[in-house]
């Protein structure tokens, strides 16, 4: 097409998106917060947290910026409250099966309820790549999405999810949900994944060791993340591990490395889930610690989904009564030896629930697996970051990182349930305050069915 076949410019720029971030040079000063910046310190008092456009431009004490504040900024006066980064739910699932107004409801009732981020751990990525555009230049409130494509062995294909979100297409063979083995063309394989806007490839079931490793390899090859269950069957734990993935979802999971059956495919794990948490339990308390260490010495985040397992009745006969045993002691050694542990929930809470699910898996995260708050903000800031490799962008409150933050008016050291709370949430720059989400007005798209 030549330059005169061109359509015409319009004379005017369209409106901004309702919900786009700020323009550079839009400053906005939020005054005498206490703040907890995602690291795990402390809180410090009397702080002031100054964003330019999308960005955090300063994190300094109040009294520096004097009585009137930087020339030309916007001050929120929010004495009293609680700024923090904002929140990162580590493992969601928005598109299975894809269904767009449910999706918008839970983004929207996410990035109200301090939810700045997530991971969209599989599902139809054709429609998550336009709910990630929208959100992103503010077409829609939500959180920022950040996707996996699927790969597994051709026997996962028949469950049926994989039908819901390959409509129109045949499972296992579309990019965004991929049938591998050991005659794949992986570079390809992994090409067509990227191709579709996914950050990270999720390996998910039915793989043996070599070809979870050969995955790993190229995906890292081509400048992607991997996250994988933490047993993928018939790959083990230890060996899900060995082969480099990033993160690992499902700590209860990782009983299995001590478990003396090796299930022939992903399907059939539950008929073993009873019997590895009984070897478990037995077993010394350290008798997973060396697994535990390989994942600190690699780096390895574990996605511990610990209220799913607590909420969810389990199909494992015998193994529901065990689980808060065996997720506590899980927990307990995690921590101690290390692993940095990161918040994801693989579920949404009903529409009557006017929080995200995130509020649920950190309240279980203290009160259930005795992770001390800070802990527990920690996994649902810095390390969710760093799950999605994104730990130099956002995840704490610094100059020159993303200006995704929380305030609320509560300390949530003294009660995790004080993160909700909630006064506003910033998102880009964009601040979300709860009041307008709370409003009458708002009511009719509070939330979601439960989804996984």
């Amino acid at each position: 097409m030549t330059d005169e076949d061109a359509p015409p410019v319009a004379e005017n720029d369209p409106a901004p998106a309702p919900f786009a971030a700020p323009e550079p040079g839009q400053v906005t000063a939020y005054r005498g917060v206490s703040l907890i910046d995602g690291t795990g310190g402390p809180v410090r008092h009397g702080m002031a947290v100054v964003t330019d456009g999308p960005v955090i431009k300063a994190v300094v004490p109040d009294a520096d910026l004097g009585p009137s504040g930087p020339p030309g900024a916007e001050t929120v006066d929010v004495r009293g409250a609680f700024l923090l980064p904002g929140l990162i739910d580590a493992h969601q699932h928005l598109s299975t099966p894809p269904n767009r107004a449910q999706a918008e409801a839970m983004m929207r009732r996410q990035v109200y309820g301090g939810v700045t981020a997530i991971r969209e751990m599989a599902g139809d990525l054709r429609q998550m790549a336009d709910l990630a555009r929208a959100s992103l230049v503010g077409e829609i409130p939500g959180p920022a999405v950040h996707c996996a494509a699927l790969m597994a062995g051709p026997g996962f294909f028949e469950d049926p999810r994989t039908h819901q979100v390959t409509q129109g297409a045949a499972p296992g063979a579309v990019p965004w949900m991929q049938a591998v083995g050991e005659d794949t063309d992986l570079p390809l394989a992994v090409a067509a994944a990227r191709g579709t806007g996914a950050v990270a490839i999720k390996i998910y079931a039915d793989l043996d060791a070599a070809l979870v490793a050969r995955i790993t390899a190229e995906a890292h090859r081509q400048g992607m993340l991997v996250w994988a269950h933490a047993a993928v069957f018939p790959a083990m734990p230890g060996e899900v591990v060995a082969a480099g993935v990033d993160v690992v979802s499902h700590v209860h999971m990782l009983v299995h490395e001590l478990s003396g059956d090796r299930p022939p495919s992903y399907r059939r794990q539950r008929e073993h889930l009873a019997d590895a948490y009984r070897r478990f339990l037995d077993a010394p308390a350290d008798a997973l610690d060396p697994l535990l260490d390989d994942m600190r010495r690699r780096g390895t985040i574990l996605d511990a989904t610990t209220s799913l397992v607590a909420r969810m009745p389990s199909s494992a006969p015998g193994a529901a009564e065990l689980a808060p045993r065996v997720l506590r002691r899980l927990i307990d050694r995690a921590r101690h030896a290390g692993v940095t542990i990161c918040a994801g929930t693989d579920y949404e809470t009903a529409p009557s629930d006017p929080y995200p699910a995130l509020h649920d898996e950190l309240r279980h995260l203290v009160r259930s697996m005795g992770m001390p708050p800070h802990e527990a903000i920690r996994a649902a800031t810095a390390a969710g970051a760093a799950a999605i490799g994104l730990q130099d962008t956002v995840g704490t409150v610094e100059a020159g990182k993303q200006a995704d933050l929380m305030i609320v008016e509560a300390d949530p050291y003294e009660d995790i349930d004080h993160l909700r709370r909630i006064v506003t949430t910033v998102k880009r720059g964009r601040r979300h305050d709860r009041a307008d989400y709370d409003r009458p007005a708002a009511g009719d798209r509070k939330g979601a069915p439960d989804g996984r």
